[in-house]
């Protein structure tokens, strides 16, 4: 099954633009991308800036359309647009979707899965490394899967990849019953590998665990690290999983010449995750996959995001003792998380200053044990 190619509708519904055209004096139309909802990337005066598409709404949006609406940020949220700037650029972009919008939302219509009722899709794609940057970093993003099923109900990505999935007029599901495998994933990433740049490549579960349970069954992540390891150039790769199945893969990562292993862990505290991530491995689990990967030679990570409640100094110590870096950033909206951090044990870690306090101390329990604390996406290895 091919699903239908939103990236080829977004680059026609800014039709006659094109990737790499300067549609304005200092601002360049960069690529559209359908991986993480529905975007489109400029270079507005130096600054790189995504524009959100989605399906006409009522929610507060900077531009619209008669069939979408429009909205402006930096990646990560971790910095700012000029708001005179982003505005007049989603009125610039709602302007040419105009001419083009009907033709598009036709196709879209012709292109409708009719029983739209599969929760795990067989799918083909075109492209696989979608680029990502971060300040001065630049990197690849891959997703072998689309959909989560381990289905962490504050995962950001939900929103975005729901964006996308109604624009293929699929119907409603709930975050953490559907997946798209990408089962010719590693034939396409073997033909990037040998014409793009070499840049990092980050396994990430953004719009999906690399490891989560189809991995068993498809094997697709496994294929694409396998993929990495056979390119003639080296190309350094990060992958970051909530589940215990990446040890699996170790005689692969030890083939890979620059690899990093990373897993999410926001809390000592396995009642604490049992409660916000069901479908997870446990925290030991996880502990236990790092320590295993860094016992066999492969450096290993971090990610502490959000925090959840639990104690500091010992998640410090649980860290210590199974990775040599931490990357640490705060919850960043709760999406359908609200009756979780609606329970009165757990309603303090809904407010930014007291994530903002417990990354704090977190930074300085991990200084002390001498465990490195990084900012940004990318390791200090790769981001110096």
């Amino acid at each position: 099954m091919t699903v239908l190619n939103l990236e080829a509708e977004l680059l026609q519904l800014l039709a006659p633009w094109r990737a790499g055209d300067e549609i304005a004096r200092g601002v360049r139309f960069l690529r559209a991308s359908a991986d993480v909802g529905l975007q489109l990337a400029f270079d507005l005066r130096g600054v790189d800036v995504l524009i959100d598409v989605a399906p006409a709404g009522d929610r507060s949006v900077a531009a619209r359309s008669a069939r979408f609406t429009f909205s402006y940020r930096c990646e990560g949220g971790r910095a700012s647009v000029n708001p005179t700037l982003g505005l007049a650029l989603c009125r610039a972009v709602a302007a040419q979707a105009v001419r083009n919008e009907d033709r598009v939302a036709e196709r879209l219509q012709r292109a409708r899965d009719p029983s739209g009722t599969a929760r795990v899709r067989e799918v083909h794609v075109s492209r696989l490394l979608e680029p990502g940057s971060h300040g001065t970093e630049r990197f690849y993003k891959l997703s072998p899967y689309i959909g989560c099923l381990i289905g962490c109900r504050y995962c950001y990505a939900q929103s975005p990849v729901a964006v996308s999935r109604r624009l293929e007029m699929l119907p409603e599901t709930p975050w953490g019953s559907y997946v798209d495998v990408r089962v010719n994933a590693a034939e396409v990433l073997l033909e990037e590998l040998a014409s793009l740049p070499p840049l990092p490549i980050k396994f990430c579960p953004i719009v999906s665990d690399p490891y989560q349970a189809v991995e068993s069954r498809y094997r697709i992540t496994r294929a694409c690290l396998d993929s990495i390891a056979r390119a003639a150039t080296p190309w350094p790769t990060l992958v970051l999983t909530r589940s215990k199945l990446v040890t699996r893969d170790t005689d692969v990562l030890l083939s890979m010449p620059q690899v990093w292993v990373g897993a999410s862990i926001p809390t000592a505290d396995d009642d604490v995750r049992r409660h916000f991530e069901p479908r997870a491995a446990s925290v030991p689990e996880r502990v236990e996959a790092l320590t295993a990967l860094r016992a066999a030679g492969i450096r290993t990570f971090a990610v502490v995001q959000p925090i959840l409640p639990g104690p500091i100094d010992e998640l410090a110590a649980l860290l210590a003792g199974a990775v040599s870096s931490v990357t640490i950033d705060v919850l960043r909206g709760e999406e359908l998380a609200a009756a979780d951090f609606d329970d009165p044990r757990y309603t303090r870690a809904r407010m930014d200053d007291w994530q903002q306090a417990q990354a704090r101390e977190l930074r300085g329990a991990l200084a002390a044990r001498g465990v490195l604390v990084w900012r940004g996406e990318l390791p200090p290895e790769l981001s110096a």
